[in-house]
């Protein structure tokens, strides 16, 4: 680590106050530009201690960048995490406040949910499916606190993975009712099919992240508990959205969950 823990401290709370505040900031390694991964990281369980400290909840854990070719392109080799809290959650069918966010975006994804403990190293595909009690759809709304959502990788795992609210729903399948890899996907804005896929966009297989999550955990010492709701990341670019629209998720075999923008 590079950073010293009151920086650390000061910068969570910056960016955390751009979430609740609704306003945007420059991406925080314009002025520390020798950050590290460790201090990205230790910036967002900063942020996530702050929110537990006031009464909050952690209620899930979600990856991001889970594209092999995004992956690529920003040269990294694993995925990023966050966190899910509680006053991210809306109901299924239920309204998001726009004028508490800056710039959202709907990503449409596979939720897990754990019926086991995961912990790496060495958690694979297959542990994961094991470990999993069910399935469903998932929509996260994305909302990176940096201006014009311009960052690079550090900023944005230091602003909790750009994580701000989220949608489960559907119906609740096992996971060996479903390939997960070849299941399709349709994305909804306002009644209009605008985005396609299948499972496979991520990592080739979606328990391929929460495998990856797991490790990542492992190396810090912890582990992805029993009756975890995790997101695996985005099946399709993000589709921005503000205050009139609505977004449907429906996925083959797991029905579909949706949310309004007021």
């Amino acid at each position: 680590m590079n950073l010293d823990h009151a920086t650390i401290v000061r910068l969570a709370q910056h960016l955390e106050d751009c979430e609740l505040e609704a306003r945007d900031t420059t991406k925080i390694t314009e002025d520390y530009p020798g950050m590290d991964w460790d201090d990205a990281y230790a910036i967002q369980d900063e942020i996530r201690r702050r929110k537990v400290a006031r009464g909050g909840k952690i209620v899930g854990l979600k990856a991001g960048l889970t594209s092999h070719a995004k992956m690529k392109q920003m040269g990294v080799e694993i995925p990023v995490f966050g966190f899910l809290a509680d006053s991210f959650a809306v109901p299924d069918g239920g309204e998001c406040k726009v004028a508490q966010l800056i710039h959202p975006k709907a990503e449409p994804e596979i939720a897990f949910v754990t019926k086991r403990a995961l912990k790496g190293p060495g958690c694979h595909i297959g542990a994961v499916l094991a470990a999993t009690d069910f399935v469903m759809p998932g929509i996260e709304v994305i909302d990176s606190r940096y201006r014009d959502f311009k960052f690079d990788l550090k900023s944005v795992v230091a602003d909790n993975t750009s994580a701000v609210r989220f949608v489960v729903g559907g119906r609740p399948v096992a996971v060996g009712e479903v390939d997960l890899r070849t299941a399709g996907i349709v994305l909804e804005k306002n009644g209009e099919p605008v985005a396609f896929g299948a499972g496979a966009a991520v990592l080739g297989h979606p328990a391929a992240a929460i495998a990856m999550l797991a490790n990542h955990l492992g190396a810090r010492g912890e582990e992805i508990p029993a009756g975890s709701l995790i997101l695996s990341g985005g099946i399709t670019e993000a589709v921005a959205v503000q205050a009139g629209d609505s977004v449907c998720l429906r996925i083959q075999g797991m029905g579909s969950v949706g949310m309004r923008f007021v």
